[in-house]
């Protein structure tokens, strides 16, 4: 990975994947969170999303854990005026270890299968209170034959289907609360900045910097051929 390369394009992007307050907003009614109620945002990426968890809690505090220090910077920017954010670069398998853990509830968008996905719940259950929430977003399937080119949208990672991501949760001590496909809208919140972006560098930039343009605007392209196939499903549960 040519690290500067990919830092030019995704520099202040507003978001590190796929979502929109929306997803937050539902993932949260579903959660039935306290006031003072304390988020993980583990990946955290920029902190794309913190602003729409902290309007769930509003006497609590959203920690952002995120292990790329570039993303680090740019959150700890963004939230350098909000007393009830912190922004710290760490590693989502250690939450169990973090001094404000447990947690209410976690929210992991499209980072847990960084760990493996069994692996990423059995952590994400050690850092909850029990009854506390787990919601995260998961490559899945949502046809019986999926494509080639819908499977090599994840580059060999097995991607599940709702009914295994399902069992999974259960196996691991979890009641599901609810599932759902993440819309086109919050792919779309994650891609058409970026393109934006690639547009401008383009014009600006030296030929060193066009293999990466090329693979992050193929992203956008591949989805879009197969978003009715596969894509992030976002679900909701709740530790017993």
């Amino acid at each position: 990975m040519d690290w500067d390369a990919f830092f030019t394009v995704h520099k202040d992007l507003p978001r590190e994947g796929p979502g929109t307050q929306d997803d937050v907003d539902w993932a949260c009614g579903l959660a039935d969170l306290a006031p003072d109620a304390v988020i993980c945002d583990a990946g955290a990426g920029p902190g794309g999303d913190v602003s729409a968890l902290l309007a769930h809690v509003p006497r609590g505090r959203v920690v952002a854990v995120e292990k790329v220090p570039g993303f680090v910077r740019q959150g700890q920017t963004r939230f350098a005026d909000t007393p009830r954010v912190s922004f710290e670069e760490g590693d989502m398998a250690a939450l169990a270890d973090h001094a404000q853990a447990p947690f209410d509830l976690i929210w992991c968008a499209g980072a847990l299968y960084f760990l493996g996905l069994e692996a990423g719940i059995a952590a994400m259950a050690k850092a909850l209170k029990a009854g506390g929430v787990l919601a995260f977003s998961e490559p899945c399937f949502f046809v019986d034959s999926p494509s080639p080119a819908a499977r090599a949208f994840w580059d060999g990672y097995p991607a599940q289907t709702p009914e295994t991501l399902s069992k999974m949760l259960q196996d691991a001590g979890f009641a599901v609360l609810g599932q759902r496909a993440l819309p086109d809208d919050s792919w779309e919140a994650y891609f058409r900045p970026m393109e934006r972006r690639i547009a401008e560098l383009r014009t600006t930039q030296s030929e060193r910097l066009e293999p990466m343009l090329e693979a992050c605007a193929a992203e956008a392209d591949a989805w879009r051929a197969v978003r009715r196939e596969t894509g992030y499903l976002l679900s909701v549960a709740r530790l017993g």
